[in-house]
């Protein structure tokens, strides 16, 4: 069911400085910033030849990855991204073999402007885990 890994997402405290690491250490290829604040946060994505690595950052008061990085201040690994080509299709498959879908079960609009769906990280793992259609 699943396809690609998309992306691995990273909660940062401070965006400019993980920009500046990624491009200035590593030499990496940088998207510009985005704000999603139908998901509270701003996002950069650095661009590998096989995959990104999402860079997130909390803005507003309702942000889902603010308390994350209370638990966490130094930021770390938040979620992990597969590709599915019908979003719909596997939300059903997974919800009847047990597993939970977060939120209200509705894809919503990602960084890429494609539906995704975030799934409970007790039922994989303990790994959260987003499905974005392909």
């Amino acid at each position: 069911m699943i396809g690609e890994l998309n992306h691995v997402a990273i909660v940062v405290p401070d965006l400019d400085k993980a920009v500046d690491t990624y491009r200035y250490a590593l030499g990496a290829k940088l998207s510009e910033p985005n704000d999603l604040p139908e998901h509270g946060v701003r996002v950069v994505f650095v661009e590998l030849p096989n995959t990104k690595i999402e860079l997130l950052l909390p803005i507003g008061e309702n942000s889902p990855v603010a308390k994350f990085l209370e638990r966490n201040p130094d930021g770390g690994m938040h979620h992990i991204c597969y590709e599915v080509e019908d979003i719909l299709a596997a939300r059903d498959k997974l919800v009847a073999e047990g597993a939970r879908v977060l939120g209200h079960g509705e894809p919503k609009t990602g960084a890429h402007g494609k539906p995704v769906l975030f799934l409970h990280p007790k039922d994989f793992c303990g790994t959260l885990v987003e499905l974005e259609q392909c």
